[in-house]
């Protein structure tokens, strides 16, 4: 199939507006499947977590700085959609700061299976920090808290991590191309 526009012909300003819509357009459709529960995309009533997948894709090859960013506006994003309170922009934050401070350690090289142990330990921190603000509130009991998020962290660990690849790989294909563009 023939590309339909040749990005190395368009201007560094037109690229940069591409790689916008193009990320825009990927955090709209996280937004829209993150609510959904399809057939074979939930466990025990747990869905991925579409922007936490989406925050790692992201981070990887960035800085702890833009991780946080990335995920402070998801967060705020996943906030306006659900309850505000436990937030969800400092879990995904955090994961976007530990993210990025893993590619700068270069402790794992990238790859689906690589990435895909960054969801699952991510989802699990992400769930972590959600849990330590209900225990904070105060209003639920602190047993039935952990319980819970033991089960929570784990089947969205397991079902992000399985299905970061179908967000990831488009995403970090595009990323790839525009940085071979501009090295060229």
């Amino acid at each position: 199939m023939k590309n339909l526009v040749n990005l190395s012909q368009l201007s560094p300003w037109s690229r940069h507006l591409l790689n916008c819509i193009v990320m825009a357009a990927s955090v709209m459709i996280c937004a829209m499947v993150l609510p959904s529960r399809l057939p074979g995309m939930e466990l025990i009533g747990i869905a991925p977590n579409w922007f936490l997948i989406w925050v790692v894709a992201w981070s990887v090859k960035r800085s702890a700085f833009q991780g946080a960013i990335a995920g402070l506006v998801l967060g705020m994003i996943q906030d306006g959609m659900t309850a505000s309170e436990p937030t969800h922009v400092l879990g995904l934050a955090l994961v976007g700061i530990l993210t990025a401070r893993i590619q700068k350690q270069r402790f794992i090289q990238e790859d689906f299976i690589s990435v895909a142990l960054i969801v699952f330990a991510m989802a699990i921190v992400g769930e972590t920090v959600t849990a330590i603000q209900y225990s904070l509130l105060g209003d639920r009991n602190l047993a039935d808290i952990w319980l819970d998020h033991q089960r929570l962290a784990l089947s969205s660990a397991i079902l992000s991590s399985l299905w970061a690849p179908v967000l990831y790989y488009p995403l970090n294909l595009w990323w790839e191309k525009l940085k071979f563009i501009e090295q060229s």
